[in-house]
């Protein structure tokens, strides 16, 4: 799609140096009945220059050209309509050109207010030299909890304190609807329950679905925009949004284990091969059960979450599997999970998810 708007542009572009031919006469242009003007040749070459400059700055990934092609756009549609008998197809190129321009500038605005959150939740983290964790460490949790402690590698490196990811993978909204392909970035405070986590789905060839899912002071937010511009899903803090993104932050412990050491969670082993973990912020609690191999392997991760953050959402069965393990910094991890809503009505899958980087203890946000 990005070379057809690239081709697009430039062809549209130079279709203006018709105008500027037919003013200078420099040959025949039988398509343009009308006659113009040298000054007004001038500025259908100007907006083909426009045309041009965008495609260049578009290929360049400069931030400003979404900015030049509403510019050429709306230089471009005054001429049409001056000269509408000849021109007026030029306008859907105009159209698309538009759409696809303001789509953008959209999104770097969105994309610059998740970077702003981000940057403040990092900046509030102590990143001094780590603690190193040892045996001593793992004694206060259930024996199931230290196996997971030891099976990731936990004892032996640093404690980790924040968090930096990304993610692809495949979501979709509905049980019967159709798969659709994402990349995210998220960030976490890990000494203080925190994260960011920001996405960019491929609804379909044409549009994006932007979104940011945020937990702050115990607090949960999400926020989901078509194209960047229209609120798909604005969700500000309540109990069941807070609740949703605590046991969220809960479950996705997996991927930094030492946080299962910190002090806002608890641990009560409920057999040989699993544990309930509950999270304690500002006086709220949630809680999720942990299930692991005999060797402490973590295989899964199960609580009751409202499903969906309206007056008439109820608590149903969210479920977590690991689906593959990698090494990241040395921690033995699962990367690949699938997310499942237990319904009663069968389970809805809804999210394939792979983390494709992984960075601890460092305040630094992606580029």
């Amino acid at each position: 799609m990005k070379y057809l708007f690239v081709v697009l542009l430039l062809f549209h572009g130079l279709i203006h140096t018709m105008g500027f031919v037919k003013a200078f006469e420099i040959t025949q242009i039988s398509q343009l009945t009308k006659n113009i003007t040298k000054p007004m040749g001038l500025v259908w070459l100007f907006a083909m220059l426009l045309f041009l400059a965008t495609a260049l700055l578009f290929v360049m990934k400069k931030e400003n050209w979404p900015l030049l092609a509403m510019i050429s756009v709306i230089i471009s549609q005054v001429l049409i309509l001056l000269y509408w008998q000849d021109a007026k197809y030029g306008t859907f190129a105009n159209i698309i050109i538009f759409v696809v321009a303001i789509q953008a500038f959209a999104g770097q605005r969105f994309t610059k207010m998740i970077q702003e959150e981000s940057g403040v939740l990092l900046q509030e983290i102590s990143i001094e030299v780590p603690e190193t964790l040892e045996m001593k460490d793992i004694s206060g949790v259930p024996i199931i909890i230290q196996k997971w402690m030891l099976y990731s590698n936990v004892v032996g490196n640093d404690k980790v304190v924040s968090v930096r990811l990304k993610q692809k993978g495949e979501m979709r909204t509905k049980p019967e609807s159709k798969w659709m392909s994402f990349t995210a970035q998220q960030y976490f405070d890990v000494s203080d329950p925190s994260f960011v986590w920001s996405t960019t789905v491929d609804a379909n060839p044409l549009f994006t679905l932007k979104g940011r899912d945020k937990l702050k002071n115990g607090k949960g937010e999400m926020l989901i925009k078509l194209a960047s511009i229209i609120p798909v899903a604005v969700e500000k803090p309540s109990e069941k949004i807070n609740t949703g993104t605590m046991l969220r932050f809960l479950g996705e412990m997996c991927w930094f284990p030492s946080a299962a050491l910190n002090k806002y969670v608890t641990w009560e082993q409920l057999d040989a091969t699993s544990a309930k973990a509950t999270l304690v912020l500002n006086g709220k609690s949630v809680s999720g059960v942990y299930t692991f191999s005999e060797e402490g392997k973590f295989i899964a991760f199960q609580a009751d979450r409202y499903y969906g953050g309206g007056e008439d959402a109820k608590l149903e069965k969210w479920y977590i599997e690991a689906k593959a393990y990698k090494e990241f910094e040395n921690f033995s991890l699962p990367y690949k999970c699938d997310v499942t809503w237990k319904l009663a009505e069968g389970d809805f899958n809804w999210l394939r998810v792979e983390i494709t980087d992984m960075k601890y203890n460092t305040n630094k946000l992606y580029r």
